[in-house]
Formats: structure tokens, C-alpha cells, sequence
């Protein structure tokens, strides 16, 4: 079994970055991950250092054990613990024969987070069971799976607000679970309703009753998410909850990068790998992207506006020394600091990501300087490299001098055009002429739309003459309208993620044109698997 303890941070066990994007995040409205998206998001969260990953609920919702089977044999975590989230078992059983408890074990996830109730009004209400019989639950469940061998959390639902009604009842619930054998006892504000000082005294109080490990899950009804889980961990919780970009239902959860930001920069607490902190922007825009959703400019530590400084008082003071206006140096969060519009990549970042996608520009410092300008000039036009690892990697390669060979293929012409017919049906067709393997080849096929019918056509046209074509499909398909351009004459950005049976890669591509924009991302989707295939 996978190990249950988080590596690569110099705190160890002592204290849990713990993240459920892939759970309670998900539960943001406009949000929804397929398998593949929720692999990408674990291995990303991973990259950063996290140290436990909460994959969902197995056994509840069938895209979720889809993805804990998948994870098994795909999933190769270097800092995180992956964790399945579920109930405790249902009043009348036992958690031997629960079915949705056994489909905990059956994720094969090291590590589990159970969900109990500990607010007497939602014991008597919506579990319509005795306090002893709630308690008995969650004892049952968590002493059942850990003689299973998984580590087990609990997050204590309802915590503050039923620590306000009844301490009795919260305490009972909060031992039944420590004395069991969990390793953390996390209290939830699950209706968002708390401020920082009391919550702080409510888990000072608790600590110093139990002596139980405690962790922190607060949700931003208030906005004070960040600021409860911060107040949380001053007051002795040693395991924080949290989500990436702060996604999460109403109005979200506490944001992981404005958290870790937080503990890092402002508490000195190393909860990510060293060096790590810096990944910070990077991944919370990759992840924006995956998720569908536009980066938030004005986010804490990682937003594109975090440390952008309009001319005048601030930039005069800002030239004599830049942490006059800024509370941190950006580049310790992967940021950088703007006085006028300008992009965040910088050379310590493509240097960093051109060395993980196999590219050298540490001794090429012309090429590295070419490549951030182009990547800041194209970011400016409104394309985006986060999400896009593929499309960057060519970039750099061609910026760093590195002969690609020839394409597999060259574009003459292509045409699209719309069929609506009289009984109501809408055709796609596409005619593309290509030269590849020294003839020139046009192709003409039919789609349920433009980029469908473009697709089938270069496939017709390309399929004899590329062996791995066969192999290569398109995984997932993304669309976004950038600002600055209004109605239909706006700019697209498409993403689009391609799969070859053993690996998936992600392209970019923009234009007024959404076919023209979707004709890039599928162009270099080819040219980067033939640079595969011919590595």
C-alpha cells in the first residue's frame, strides 16, 4: 500500500496542508471534473508539496471510484497522501457490513476522512438517532478502518455551531472519534457563519479540554475562511483544510494559496517542500484553467493584480525600493510585480518549467530572455501557457534552437463550412489540404461541428501517412471567451487535452476565430506527439 506519511516538507507530520478541491471544491456551482481532470488537478496539487489529497467520495458518486481505480495504477504521488472521503456507517448496522464503508477500503486510499455530525440538533434531526448511537457510529467506523490499516481523520460537521448549543454533545462526538483512533479531530464551521476571534477561542478551548490533535475546515460564507483557518492554526490546530482558488458551494472554502501563503510567509511554517513556494501562482492558474474558470486577478499572493502598482506615489516609492509596497517579495509566491500591464512570466519560472519538460535554457540565457517575451507578448494577446504544457514546451524548444525536424505535416488551405438543412439538421464539413510524406493530400469529412468536422478531415488526411495517428484521440475540449473584445467579436482561447492511451497532454491556441483558435491547439497536439514519437 502507498505510504500514509507526507514527505519533502521540514515539518513533517507535525502539521497537515491538507486539500479537497477534488471534493468540496467540486461542489462549486459551474464546476464539473471528469476523471481526467481530477488526475491532472491531484498531480498538480502534488507538484506544489501538498501533503494530503482528498479524491472524493468512492462508492457515492461513480465519477469518484472511477477515479480511486484509475488512481491505483496511474497515480504516482511524490509528497501527498491520496484520501477518500465518506460517512461514518448507518445507525442499525455495523461498519463491517456498511456497504458504503467497505467501498472506502475498496478505493485503496491510505488514508480516509470521515464525515460525522456533531451538533445535537442535526443528530436529532437528520440522523433521527440517539447522541450514544451517533457516537457509537463514528467509533465503530473509524476503530473498524483503522484495524483495516488506514489512517483515519474526522471532520466534525457542524463543529462550532453545535460547540454553541451543546459542548456536551460536541465533546462526545469529538472523543468518540480520538479515543477510536483518528488521527485528527477536524472542526468544521460548515455554514461559514464564524469570525476569527471566536473561533480561535473556541478552538483553544477545545484543545486545551481534549487534548485531541485538531484540524481546521472553514467554509467563506463570511469571508473570513482564510482568516478562520489562520486564526485556527494559531490557536493549536495542526491540520488545515483547505481548496484550491478557494472553490467550494456558496460562497467556497478557505483558499489553499491565500492559507499557504499565509503560513509560509507571515508564520515561517515550512508546510511545502523547499523551494516550493514559489509554485504557488503557477499551479493556482493551471488549476483555474482545468476548472474552466478565469483566473481571479485580485487574488491574495497568486492573482495577477496582487502586487500591480498603478504610476505615480506608488511607483516613485516602488524604484527606491520595491518592498515599500509590496508586504512580500512576489517572486517567493511564483509572482511578479507589475507598475504597468505587463505578464507574470518571469525567467527563474520558464527556466524552472523548461527544465521539467525536458528543455535547458539555464546556459542559454539569449534563448531564455527571447522565450519570456514571447510568452509575456502572447499572454498579452490573451493566451495562456498554465494549463498548456505541450504548446510550451514547443515554444521553448523553437526559442531555444532546437531542430524539431520537419512537422508531420503542412497546412495549404483548410475550409469549414455550416449545412442546415431542412428537416433541422445542422452538419459540419470540412475539407483540409495537407502536404505530408512528400504528397499533397485533401481530405473532406463531416462533423456534428466545425472543429468535429475539422478534426475528422485532417485525421483522413493524416491517418495513412502517420502510423500513431490511430492512437491519438482528443480527451477534452474547452472554450473561453477572453475580455476586452465585446460579443460575438470576442477572442477565443481553446484548450484542448489529447490522450494516446499512456500519457495526456494539453495545447493552447487563440484567435478571433474559434476554428481558427481550435485548428492550433490540434496542430500542435500533432506536432508534440510526433516530437514523442520520434524521441
Amino acid at each position: 500500500m502507498t505510504r500514509t506519511e507526507p514527505a519533502g516538507t521540514a515539518l513533517g507530520d507535525e502539521f497537515h496542508l491538507y486539500d479537497t478541491t477534488l471534493r468540496d471544491g467540486a461542489q462549486r456551482e459551474g464546476i464539473s471534473y471528469s476523471v481526467t481532470d481530477k488526475l491532472a488537478v491531484a498531480r498538480l496539487l502534488d507538484e506544489l508539496g501538498v501533503g494530503f489529497i482528498e479524491g472524493g467520495w468512492p462508492g457515492a458518486l461513480p465519477k469518484d471510484t472511477e477515479f480511486f481505480a484509475k488512481a491505483a495504477g496511474e497515480l504516482s504521488l511524490k509528497h501527498a497522501v491520496l484520501v477518500a472521503f465518506g460517512a461514518t456507517r448507518k445507525a442499525g448496522t455495523s461498519a463491517e457490513k456498511d456497504p458504503q464503508v467497505r467501498a472506502l477500503l475498496d478505493s485503496r486510499a491510505p488514508a480516509v476522512t470521515l464525515v460525522a455530525k456533531s451538533d445535537l440538533r442535526h443528530i436529532e434531526r437528520a440522523l433521527k438517532v440517539e447522541v450514544a448511537e451517533a457516537c457509537e457510529m463514528v467509533r465503530d467506523t473509524v476503530e473498524f478502518l483503522v484495524r483495516e490499516g488506514r489512517r483515519v481523520f474526522v471532520d466534525l460537521e457542524h463543529f462550532f455551531d453545535g460547540y454553541a448549543f451543546s459542548r456536551d454533545t460536541a465533546l462526545r462526538v469529538a472523543d468518540a472519534a480520538a479515543g477510536a483512533g483518528a488521527d485528527v479531530v477536524v472542526l468544521c464551521d460548515t455554514n461559514g457563519g464564524q469570525l476569527p476571534l471566536g473561533l480561535a477561542e473556541t478552538v483553544r478551548e477545545v484543545k486545551d479540554r481534549t487534548g485531541f490533535r485538531l484540524g481546521i475546515h472553514c467554509q467563506d460564507d463570511t469571508s473570513c475562511a482564510v482568516a478562520n483557518s489562520i486564526a485556527a492554526v494559531q490557536a493549536g490546530a495542526t491540520h488545515v483544510q483547505c481548496t484550491a482558488n478557494g472553490y467550494g458551494e456558496r460562497a467556497g472554502n478557505a483558499d489553499l494559496f491565500a492559507v499557504t501563503g499565509n503560513l509560509v510567509a507571515k508564520l515561517g511554517m515550512e508546510v511545502l517542500p523547499t523551494g516550493n513556494a514559489a509554485e504557488l501562482t503557477r499551479v493556482s492558474h493551471a488549476l483555474a484553467e482545468i476548472a474552466n474558470i478565469a483566473p481571479y486577478a485580485h487574488q491574495a499572493y497568486v492573482g495577477a493584480s496582487a502586487f500591480a502598482h498603478k504610476a505615480g506615489l506608488h511607483a516613485s516609492a516602488i524604484k527606491v525600493d520595491p518592498l515599500l509596497y509590496n508586504h512580500i517579495d512576489p517572486p517567493s509566491v511564483g509572482n511578479d510585480m507589475r507598475v504597468l500591464v505587463t505578464e507574470m512570466a518571469g525567467r527563474a519560472s520558464l527556466e524552472l518549467k523548461g527544465r521539467e519538460l525536458g528543455v535547458d535554457l539555464a546556459g542559454r540565457p539569449e534563448a531564455l530572455t527571447s522565450a519570456v517575451h514571447k510568452v509575456k507578448r502572447l499572454e498579452a494577446e490573451g493566451w495562456s501557457f498554465e494549463a498548456a504544457d505541450a504548446s510550451l514546451e514547443l515554444l521553448l524548444r523553437r526559442e531555444a534552437g532546437e531542430a524539431l525536424e520537419e512537422p508531420p505535416f503542412v497546412l495549404e488551405s483548410y475550409r469549414v463550412v455550416l449545412d442546415h438543412r431542412a428537416d433541422g439538421e445542422i452538419v459540419s464539413e470540412a475539407t483540409v489540404k495537407v502536404h505530408v510524406g512528400g504528397q499533397r493530400v485533401i481530405a473532406t469529412a463531416e462533423g456534428n461541428g466545425p472543429v468535429h468536422a475539422l478534426d475528422a478531415a485532417l485525421r483522413e488526411a493524416l491517418t495513412p501517412h502517420l502510423s500513431w495517428l490511430d492512437s491519438v484521440e482528443l480527451a477534452d475540449y474547452k472554450v473561453r471567451i477572453l475580455p476586452g473584445h465585446p460579443g460575438t467579436d470576442a477572442v477565443t482561447r481553446v484548450l484542448v487535452e489529447t490522450t494516446d492511451g499512456s500519457r495526456e497532454w494539453t495545447t493552447v491556441g487563440v484567435h478571433g476565430n474559434i476554428v481558427e483558435a481550435s485548428w492550433l491547439a490540434l496542430c500542435d497536439a500533432l506536432v508534440h506527439k510526433s516530437l514523442r514519437v520520434r524521441t
